[in-house]
């Protein structure tokens, strides 16, 4: 929420999701903001795919949205439980297919232009720290997204 805040003028659009964890978003909402984005952030827990639904997303057209990040793949003892039940209810191909290389080929053939995204678990607090430095190099610096990526991976 400070990161948003701080970084708040330089988005210049309409900043429109859903913040904190007070509720789950349904799947129109997800579609709502999907639909009708440039841009998309998702900072969450676990694997975004693991919260929306596969036959849903791949049914859709997204050619607006220019840039998605996922800062996904976080991990906390209630997280891994929540997603250990929901995966007993999927086959391996399934989860095979919320997997980062799946997930960021799956957004492409639905029309998202670029996509930054996590390869690994990591914590709240390295997040936070990637989220302000992308903010920072995308909005005060005016990088590309290439040239940002870089700057995160050294």
């Amino acid at each position: 929420q400070k990161i948003l805040e701080k970084y708040h003028d330089l988005f210049g659009l309409q900043w429109e999701g859903v913040i904190g964890n007070m509720c789950a978003s349904s799947q129109a909402k997800w579609e709502q903001l999907l639909t009708s984005c440039s841009a998309f952030l998702f900072c969450g827990m676990e694997r975004f795919m693991s919260h929306v639904l596969l036959d849903w997303l791949v049914a859709m057209n997204i050619p607006k949205c220019r840039l998605m990040i996922l800062l996904d793949l976080v991990r906390s003892q209630q997280s891994y439980q929540r997603i250990t039940n929901s995966d007993t209810h999927k086959s391996c191909l399934r989860i095979a297919l919320e997997r980062p290389t799946e997930t960021a080929m799956l957004l492409s053939l639905t029309g998202v232009g670029s996509i930054m995204a996590l390869q690994w678990y990591t914590s709240l607090e390295e997040n936070a720290e990637r989220l302000e430095s992308l903010f920072e190099n995308l909005l005060s610096f005016g990088k590309t997204t290439g040239q940002t990526v870089r700057v995160l991976q050294k």
